[in-house]
């Protein structure tokens, strides 16, 4: 493996920045918005202007992430954005605590540049991956990020959800200060643990450095190309479109956990529980499913995790009981970063190396995506079949789709691919 200390620094990112997805994203920030800053609004309207506020920063970042992924290679500039969207993300996500009761627009704003620092940093984070490990390595490397990713947001997410129930022991007012406060506390833990990839992963120099407007020009240029060069790259083509499929229905799982939960008469603080489940159990999953993808190939790991996928969906329709949902948590635990880990380091080894920006620009574009599909599958079914439980066979449909395709992913062919383009370049 190449320097430990740079793959030690690019995996911390993850242990990072997952504060921000784990305590803004998915815990605090949308039960926050609902109940006080959105205080007294019609539960209907507050919802709309959290989905529009989500729905925009998707649309930003699916936008951004290919042009971006495309400068950045120009420039040789990848830590360059990497920080740039970074501090984007700390000082908004750092600002949330001024925001006053009630204040809804200014919340709304800050989260959706907060989440577009979060998600254009990303790009360049998982670009870098080409510069710290080797191929053969890709695997093991992305899922240490993966993993520590969920144990860092695990253990930040606990220790707030802690403050918020006992406001005293941490010398707080009361719980909408604990949460407050979270979010100072999650825009230092991601400022602090980015120092490390800052410094210690080095990323060779352009042989010339652009102007910003050279930077601009050459990057959509580049872009353009991409779309020209994913074509020719069967075998990259082939896997997106299946990464599509089957991310949408993980994506799908993931969002529509909570609502479902709720459905069924779980309460709030249950499904908070079943979140932390899932963040350390992900820890040493990930780590397990990365040393599968280095023994018997990313795709087997991948076909393992979406049959576990598969069985947990079909399981979910007849589950009652909230001690189903602690378990359901636990298993998705186990192969949520498998999947996204196994599948950032197939890409990685399908794409020329030194195009890692842009075609990561692409893979990131389509993970917005994700989600958008699968919902709208779900309500047409719940439509046509009378039942919400049934509804989740949309989901058992993409994955199954996106196992089927990814079966004609050749990874030896992907990596000629890959080689000859960069001889021809």
């Amino acid at each position: 493996m190449k320097n430990k200390k740079e793959t030690l620094s690019w995996a911390f990112y993850d242990w990072a920045n997952s504060a921000f997805a784990t305590t803004v994203m998915a815990g605090f920030f949308p039960i926050f918005f609902k109940n006080y800053w959105s205080a007294g609004a019609d539960v209907t309207e507050s919802t709309l202007r959290l989905g529009v506020a989500n729905s925009f920063a998707s649309l930003v970042i699916v936008a951004l992430a290919p042009v971006l992924g495309a400068i950045a290679d120009q420039g040789g500039a990848k830590k360059k954005f990497l920080l740039f969207f970074t501090a984007m993300g700390v000082v908004m996500t750092g600002a949330l605590y001024f925001v006053e009761q009630g204040a809804w627009q200014w919340a709304v704003a800050l989260f959706v540049l907060a989440t577009i620092g979060f998600s254009g940093g990303n790009v360049f984070y998982d670009a870098l991956i080409v510069l710290v490990a080797p191929k053969e390595k890709y695997d093991v490397v992305s899922a240490l990020g993966y993993s520590l990713g969920y144990l860092g947001g695990g253990l930040l997410f606990a220790l707030n959800v802690a403050m918020t129930l006992w406001p005293p022991v941490f010398g707080l007012a009361d719980s909408a200060e604990a949460v407050r406060v979270s979010f100072v506390m999650v825009a230092l833990w991601w400022a602090l643990f980015s120092i490390p990839v800052m410094v210690w992963v080095r990323e060779p120099r352009a042989a010339q450095v652009p102007g910003v407007a050279q930077w601009v020009a050459g990057g959509l240029r580049q872009l353009a190309a991409t779309f020209r060069e994913i074509r020719r790259l069967r075998v990259v083509f082939t896997f997106l479109i299946a990464y599509w499929c089957y991310i949408d229905a993980v994506d799908t799982i993931i969002r529509m956990a909570v609502d479902y939960g709720l459905s069924l008469g779980f309460k709030a603080e249950s499904l908070i529980v079943a979140l932390l489940i899932t963040q350390f159990v992900g820890f040493p999953a990930a780590l397990v499913f990365g040393k599968l993808g280095e023994r018997f190939g990313a795709k087997s790991g991948l076909f393992i995790a979406i049959a576990v996928y598969v069985a947990v969906t079909l399981w979910a329709m007849r589950m009652d009981q909230v001690h189903e949902f602690y378990i359901l948590a636990a298993v998705i635990g186990l192969v949520q970063g498998g999947v996204q880990a196994l599948s950032r380091s197939l890409y990685a080894r399908l794409i020329p190396a030194d195009k890692a920006a842009e075609f990561f620009g692409f893979y990131n574009m389509l993970g917005k995506f994700a989600a958008v599909l699968g919902p709208a599958l779900m309500g047409v079914v719940a439509v046509l079949s009378g039942s919400t439980r049934a509804s989740l066979w949309a989901v058992v449909g993409l994955f199954a789709v996106g196992a089927a395709v990814l079966y004609f992913v050749d990874e030896e062919e992907g990596r000629r691919q890959a080689r000859v383009l960069e001889a021809i370049d």
